[in-house]
C-alpha cells in the first residue's frame, strides 16, 4: 500500500475492522439462536469481504488500473441492465454501440479530457444511437427501445464513470489523495443505505412510497440522513478538501440522492416483476442491486466537489 496516502489507509483499516465485527456478530447470533438460519447473512458478509478486498487491491495498484476496473464494472452493470429489460431482436446491433461507449468514456477519463467526457454520452451517443436504429429500418417499438438503451447507458456508464473521474482530479488533500475521495463517496453511500435499513427496521412506521418500495419508511430515511450527515461532517476533513459546512450539506444531499437511486432501481424491478437484477453477488443479488444508490450519488458528489473546489 505504498501508493496509498496515510488517511486512506486508515479508512481501509476501519472498513476491515467493521467487517471483522460483522463476522463476530454473526458467530454470536448463531450461538445464541442455533435454530435460526443465518446463511443469507453469511453470504452477504462473505461477499462484502470479497468486494472490499478486490476494491482495495485495485486502488492500491494505481489510478489507471482503477479506472480500467471501474470501466469493467460499467460493462457488467450495462450487461445486467440490458439482460433484464425486453428489447427487440433488431436492437442487437445498436447494443453493440452501447457497449462501445464504455472504452471511449473511460479513455476520456484516462487522458483527463473533461469536456469530451462530459458530453460524449449525453450528446454524441444520444445522437448516434437513433441514427443506427434508423439505418436498421425497424420502426415498431422504436421509441421504447431507444429510451431503454440510452437510459441504460446513461445510468451504468455515464453516471458510474464519475466514480472513476474522481481519481483523475488534481489532489487537494495530500494525506488522503483521490483514493480518499473515492472511499469517502463509497462510505457515505453505504452508510446511508445501512442507516436507512437499520432505522427502518427498528423504528419504521410511516411508509414513504409503498407502491414502489414497501420497506422504505420516513423513520428509516431520517435515520439514514442523520447518520450520513454526522459521518460526513466528521470524516470529510480526513479524506476530502471539504469544509465542515460543505461536508454537512453534502451529507444531506447524499442521503436524498442515495434514496432516489435505490427507489428508481426498485421501480424498474417492480415494473419487470423481478426481485433482484441478477445473481452475480451471493446474498446481494446483481451488481445493480449493489450499485443502485451509487448511480445517483456518484455524479452528484463529483459535480458538487468540482463546483466548489476545482
Amino acid at each position: 500500500m505504498n501508493n496509498i496516502p496515510s488517511h486512506a489507509i486508515c479508512a481501509m483499516l476501519a472498513v476491515i475492522g467493521l467487517l471483522i465485527i460483522a463476522n463476530l456478530t454473526k458467530m454470536i447470533l448463531q450461538r445464541l439462536n442455533p435454530e435460526k438460519d443465518y446463511n443469507e447473512l453469511r453470504l452477504r458478509i462473505n461477499s462484502w469481504w470479497l468486494m472490499v478486498g478486490l476494491l482495495f487491491v485495485i486502488l492500491s495498484i494505481g489510478n489507471q488500473v482503477a479506472i480500467i476496473f471501474f470501466g469493467f464494472i460499467s460493462f457488467i452493470a450495462l450487461k445486467e441492465c440490458l439482460s433484464i429489460v425486453p428489447l427487440r431482436q433488431a436492437d442487437r446491433r445498436v447494443i453493440f454501440l452501447a457497449y462501445l461507449s464504455i472504452p471511449f468514456q473511460y479513455y476520456w477519463i484516462s487522458i483527463h479530457w473533461y469536456g469530451m467526457y462530459l458530453i460524449f454520452i449525453p450528446v454524441y451517443m444520444f445522437l448516434l444511437l437513433p441514427m443506427r436504429m434508423v439505418l436498421i429500418g425497424e420502426t415498431h417499438g422504436f421509441i421504447r427501445s431507444l429510451g431503454i438503451i440510452h437510459w441504460a447507458v446513461m445510468l451504468t456508464v455515464f453516471c458510474l464513470s464519475h466514480l472513476a473521474y474522481i481519481l483523475a482530479l488534481p489532489v487537494l488533500n495530500p494525506q488522503a489523495g483521490n483514493v480518499g475521495l473515492v472511499l469517502f463517496l463509497l462510505f457515505l453511500t453505504q452508510f446511508n443505505d445501512v442507516g436507512q435499513y437499520i432505522f427502518g427496521k427498528l423504528f419504521g412506521r410511516v411508509k414513504i412510497i409503498p407502491k414502489v418500495s414497501p420497506n422504505k419508511t420516513v423513520e428509516g430515511f431520517l435515520g439514514g440522513l442523520i447518520l450520513v450527515t454526522i459521518f460526513s461532517g466528521y470524516c470529510a476533513p480526513l479524506l476530502t478538501p471539504l469544509s465542515l459546512k460543505h461536508s454537512l450539506i453534502l451529507g444531506i444531499i447524499i442521503a436524498f440522492s442515495g434514496f432516489i437511486g435505490d427507489t428508481v432501481i426498485s421501480a424498474v424491478k417492480r415494473d419487470l416483476q423481478i426481485k433482484d437484477s441478477g445473481k452475480l453477488i451471493p446474498g446481494h443479488g446483481g451488481i445493480l442491486d449493489r450499485l443502485d444508490s451509487l448511480t445517483y450519488t456518484a455524479p452528484i458528489f463529483f459535480h458538487y466537489i468540482y463546483y466548489f473546489y476545482y
